[in-house]
Formats: structure tokens, C-alpha cells, sequence
């Protein structure tokens, strides 16, 4: 029987429903062995998926665990996922921005592995702060303050847990339709009422290519109103870093700075337009509108205090993060004007340094890390300080034009 399905997807053709929920409730129990889901996985990722084979995984994920449920908190509650990228610090941002105008926010987050940081991993860089709540705390968080960051229950979706971590040894990571069906199963869930997809692209990001990334974006948009939920999505570039600081505790700080300082830049630029989306939704008004209301809260410090407000409500002490004393300054080798950082390769020597994880068991040093004094555009001279990097007092790039195109 499992077989006969294996070979069914193997010839390109349309799985039942009843078919789809055999191998994988099956594998979920223990009855599949890994060997069988990872030729249908392999199957999937070569022949693709039909929108009903997807909406029908998808719900079979979403069953396969907890679905919370957070109706009793007054609002419509607005979710966000990024497919993340290098130095992508954006949910540190916008949940401040939202919650300060009083739109409850529930983000559920999750650890780095590999090039990519995680929002858990980048929170618990401040001293004291707590990413593993209760349903009672996450609760009383939101009546609160107004928001809760959390890492993510250990029951919900729990198909996913046990697929994604195949798929990351099988070669299966990017197929679209199994991206779509993991972000979506746990953003449905969630809980969340809307939601909304920030989908990268570039070198720094899951999904290399432009056309693939809307793809995705368009697919993940058509499962959420399958269920019911308003989607949104914007494409952003991660060819090159998000912000200036890629590392825990440099990326924390950048955050704050950006609310506490209305900092421009990409960063702001891509946060606004998430956290104005948002909004937009949350209180179901136009974008323009919602657009000149998150620029207030910033521009008047309501979102930095905000900021403040749910990291104390958490335990945690802003003041209090550290970055690492080992410092080495990276120096511009000619005069010229700087055409590209390379988000892999600055990804490359932030995971070398510690900030990141080559294997889920690795621990992370929350001070190392890279803060770039340049961006894309920026006209510089010989000698120049291009980059700061924490954790190394005697750090050398290998490559330099790998990781900074001067012209």
C-alpha cells in the first residue's frame, strides 16, 4: 500500500486525500520508516504537488497537533513569518510597532540553524529574558503589554518537526509546495486571524531566485484563504545583509535603535512596510493610513517604548546585552564605490565566529558577530573602515572580493 503511493507520486500523479493521510499519519505514529517518506518527499520535490493535494497536507499537518486558540483576547490578531535571510531582525521591530497601536500580537518564533539567525536565539542574547512561556503567560503577556514573543509549543505541528528535520538531510529542503505546507500549518495553528509573509530572496535566503520566491508567496497566499485567513505578502532582496549588524546581541541592539532612534535605512524601510501591512489588516484600514500611523509610533518613541515594555515584561534587561571585547576592523584595500556584500559569505564568517548553529545541539556565543559601516551605494576610500568584527581580535577575510564588490 505505502509503496503503491510512493509510486503513484513518483509517476507525476495526484494523490487521494485518504492516500496522503495514510503514509503521513503513518509516518507520524512510527508505522512509515524514514527510508519510505524520504523517497515520497523526494517524489514530491521532483513532480511537484496540485493545490488539492497541498490545502489537504496542509490540513493533515494542522491536525497532527495543538491548534491554539487565542479568540478570547480581544482584536483580530495579525501574524508574521519570514522565511528568513542574514541579519533579518525584522520581527524585533515590527511586534513593538504593532502592539503600539493596539493591535495584540502573538508571535511565535523559533531558533536559528545554519547561516540564519533566529528571533528565540537573537531575544535570549538579553540577559533574563524568557522565550518559553506558558499558555497562562502568553496570555496574560498580551492582556499586559499588548504582545508576547515566544518560542514556539513543542505540540504544535508536530508532523512538521519530524518532516522538516527528513527533508533537511534528504536534499528536499526547497521544494515549494513543502516550504508553503510547514510555514502555513503553523501559522494557521497559531492562532492567527490574518497573516502576513515577508518571502526573501537571494543568496541569503532559502529561496535563491525572484520568480520562485513569488511563486511561493502566491501559493502560501491561496492556502491561507483556502482557511480562511487574510494573507499579505511582500518580496524583499537578501542579496545583501538586512540592517548593518548580523550577529545576537548586534542585531538586538540594531533593533532598538532603529525604534529608539528612527533610524533609516533598508531595515526601516522593510519594516514599514511589513508593520504598515499589518496594521492595515489589524484594524482594516487602507495602507496609506496605516502607513502614516506606524511612522508616528516610531517617530514619536510609543514603539521603542513598547520595545522596552515587552522585553521587561519578559524578564529581560536591554541595557544589560553585551557584545564581545575581541574586536578586528575589516579596512577597504582601494577608493571606489561599493556594488555588493555578499549575505552568504557575511552569513559564512558569522556562523565561523559562533553566532549561529551547524547542528540544532550547537551552543551559540550571543556576542560575535559582524556590524557593517557600509551599504550597497556607499562611495568609500583606501583605508576606510568597512566592517567591525566581534569575537576575533585578529580576523582576517580569506576572500575579500567574495564578500565586498568594490568597483
Amino acid at each position: 500500500m505505502i509503496v503503491d503511493i510512493i509510486d503513484k507520486k513518483r509517476l507525476g500523479l495526484e494523490l487521494e486525500t485518504d492516500e496522503l493521510k495514510t503514509i503521513f499519519n503513518g509516518y507520524l505514529k512510527g508505522d512509515v520508516p524514514d527510508y519510505q517518506m524520504s523517497s515520497l518527499l523526494m517524489a514530491i520535490c521532483i513532480n511537484g504537488m496540485s493545490e488539492r493535494e497541498i490545502f489537504d497536507l496542509t490540513k493533515i499537518f494542522i491536525d497532527s497537533g495543538e491548534v491554539l486558540d487565542f479568540s478570547s483576547i480581544p482584536g483580530i490578531k495579525v501574524d508574521k513569518h519570514s522565511t528568513g535571510g542574514i541579519g533579518d531582525k525584522t520581527t524585533l521591530v515590527i511586534v513593538p510597532i504593532v502592539a503600539s497601536l493596539k493591535i495584540p500580537v502573538v508571535k511565535m518564533s523559533g531558533r536559528g540553524l545554519g547561516y540564519t539567525g533566529g528571533t528565540i536565539d537573537k531575544l535570549e542574547s538579553i540577559p533574563g529574558f524568557r522565550t518559553n512561556l506558558s499558555d497562562q503567560e502568553i496570555f496574560s503577556s498580551v492582556s499586559k503589554v499588548g504582545a508576547v514573543i515566544t518560542s514556539q509549543t513543542k505540540n504544535l505541528v508536530a508532523l512538521d518537526k519530524m518532516v522538516y528535520a527528513l527533508r533537511d538531510v534528504t536534499a528536499t529542503v526547497s521544494s515549494i509546495p513543502l516550504i508553503a505546507v510547514s510555514i502555513m500549518s503553523k501559522k494557521i495553528a497559531s492562532g492567527a486571524d490574518k497573516i502576513m509573509l515577508d518571502v526573501k530572496y537571494g543568496n541569503g535566503a532559502l529561496i535563491h531566485d525572484k520568480d520562485d520566491a513569488l511563486k511561493l508567496a502566491q501559493l502560501m497566499k491561496k492556502i491561507g484563504e483556502y482557511y480562511g485567513r487574510e494573507v499579505r505578502y511582500i518580496l524583499s532582496d537578501m542579496n545583501m545583509p538586512l540592517g548593518y549588524n548580523i550577529g545576537n546581541s548586534l542585531e538586538v541592539i540594531e533593533a532598538a535603535q532603529v525604534l529608539k532612534n528612527n533610524v533609516r535605512g533598508h531595515l526601516f524601510d522593510v519594516c514599514v512596510e511589513l508593520a504598515s501591512n499589518m496594521v492595515s489588516m489589524g484594524k482594516n484600514i487602507d495602507l496609506t493610513t496605516a502607513r502614516k500611523m506606524v511612522i508616528e509610533v516610531i517617530e514619536n518613541g510609543d514603539a521603542y517604548n513598547k520595545f522596552i515594555q515587552i522585553v521587561t515584561n519578559q524578564g529581560g534587561n536591554i541595557s544589560s546585552v553585551k557584545i564581545s571585547n575581541k574586536v578586528s576592523k575589516i579596512i577597504s584595500p582601494k577608493n571606489g564605490v561599493v556594488e555588493g556584500i555578499s549575505a552568504i559569505e557575511i552569513g559564512k564568517i558569522s556562523l565561523g565566529l559562533g553566532a549561529g548553529r551547524k547542528e540544532l545541539t550547537d551552543k551559540i556565543d550571543f556576542g560575535v558577530g559582524i556590524s557593517l559601516n557600509v551599504q550597497i551605494g556607499d562611495k568609500i576610500k583606501k583605508g576606510d573602515v568597512i566592517a567591525t568584527i566581534y569575537g576575533d581580535d585578529n580576523y582576517q577575510i580569506d576572500n575579500f572580493d567574495s564578500v565586498f564588490k568594490i568597483i
